[in-house]
């Protein structure tokens, strides 16, 4: 049935009046427009918990080799896009690795702290969808690393999630962007095998439009077997105060309803939440500042992410566009959360490529279901650096740190505990094509 929606979507926008020039007629051939890469990752993450849960630490270095055709010439263009991926493990973290927060390396014998151990010390997975291209409408069919509000694999780790299905993406109309799809296998980023996550299913579908230079918006919706159904509100607007000054305002919203079956599995309080982040950033010269206020209502909090054979929802692990998310999401059931940020470019000072931001987040009203009010907060930091010329072009290192404190009934509850994390990322990228 779902499949049978999808042709309709597609036809009808391939016949919508085009108002933007036909990028299938400027094809230039499979081979001409190719292009392939290898970005080298080198990654490691410590959480130094400090209360009931114990620590997390991993190291490792990844090989991500990615290849895009281009599209055959004619009425319908024909491509290959694939990846390959390959991960070794440096430094298991002496029992630490393997948890679920990090999550470079499944270890063989599930998630269980004790099993921590017996994680890999290398894996590799590959994948490649077909496509197909008439007009500005695109059908792909295979592997896929989907970038949609409710349906965002994460690339936060050492290597990405995959999924496994059916994708349109239409650009006929100047502006509007739609996509309609369906997903049967998730791989997991720490295991091999194109279906390592337990996914049944996940349908999704929706659309973003420009209304201007300034602002924009999305509508999205998905579909989780068993799991639950997620819709997604998002609206962006920038208006420009001078030549380097502006104020940009960003609203995001999810609703959720989730399955009574899953309910029940998760040991969830409730089967529905409402959550939404609002941010104000006013960019002057090489400065921002953001101030911004997040609200979680419902009878349970924010569900998102992880892998469905692990108890988790099985939607991309980066499926929370909100902005009080580092390393706590602050979406705990009734939380209400601020945020204070300020980001600065230190190109303006003779250092091209050094940024630097900060973020203090405070959450409050947690529902703790009998240990009182629950209450946290995040201190964030991050300095970032690209090479801008020379032989290391284009390479990154990336420092980011967090110090989370919670009150003492979030702790009690199991939403969340104390801990200080430190992040070091090294990314070259290196053109092949």
């Amino acid at each position: 049935m779902l499949k049978t929606r999808i042709s309709l979507v597609a036809l009808g926008l391939m016949a919508a009046t085009q108002a933007m020039a036909n990028d299938q007629a400027e094809a230039k051939g499979f081979v001409e427009d190719s292009k392939a890469s290898v970005l080298l990752r080198n990654a490691f993450i410590n959480r130094d918990k400090k209360h009931h849960t114990n620590d997390q630490s991993e190291w490792g270095q990844a090989f991500i080799g990615k290849f895009s055709s281009g599209y055959t010439q004619g009425t319908v263009g024909v491509g290959v896009d694939a990846f390959g991926l390959y991960a070794v493990r440096l430094d298991g973290g002496k029992g630490r690795n393997g948890g679920g927060g990090i999550d470079f390396f499944k270890p063989a014998d599930g998630d269980s702290p004790t099993n921590q151990q017996n994680s890999p010390h290398n894996l590799a997975r590959g994948g490649a969808a077909i496509k197909f291209r008439i007009s500005n409408t695109v059908l792909k069919y295979g592997d896929q690393m989907p970038e949609l509000p409710v349906l965002q694999y994460d690339d936060g780790r050492l290597l990405p999630e995959s999924y496994t299905g059916t994708l349109i993406t239409s650009k006929e109309i100047k502006g509007l962007e739609l996509n309609a799809g369906r997903f049967t296998q998730e791989a997991r980023k720490s295991a091999e095998g194109r279906d390592s996550g337990g996914l049944k299913s996940i349908n999704v579908f929706g659309g973003s439009y420009k209304f201007s230079e300034n602002l924009s918006a999305s509508l999205y919706t998905s579909d989780v077997e068993d799991v639950l159904k997620k819709h997604y509100l998002g609206v962006n607007y920038v208006h420009p105060i001078a030549d380097d000054q502006s104020l940009t305002l960003d609203f995001n919203g999810y609703k959720s309803d989730i399955d009574k079956k899953y309910v029940a599995a998760a040991d969830l309080t409730g089967d529905s939440n409402t959550i939404w982040s609002l941010a104000a950033t006013y960019a002057f010269g090489p400065h921002s500042i953001t101030i911004a206020h997040q609200r979680s209502t419902g009878d349970t909090g924010y569900q998102y992410g992880f892998y469905q054979n692990a108890g988790g929802v099985g939607d991309g692990g980066s499926t929370i566009y909100l902005a009080n998310s580092y390393w706590s999401d602050f979406n705990a059931e009734d939380e209400r959360s601020w945020q204070l940020g300020y980001g600065l470019d230190f190109g303006a000072f003779g250092v091209p490529g050094l940024t630097y931001k900060v973020a203090y987040v405070r959450g409050d009203n947690i529902n703790t279901h009998g240990f009182g009010e629950g209450k946290e907060r995040e201190i964030f930091n991050q300095f970032k650096y690209v090479v801008q010329e020379g032989p290391a072009k284009d390479l990154s290192v990336k420092l980011r740190s967090s110090f989370l404190r919670t009150s003492e009934s979030v702790r009690q509850n199991g939403y969340n505990d104390d801990g200080n994390e430190v992040r070091v990322f090294v990314e070259y990228p290196i053109s092949i094509l």
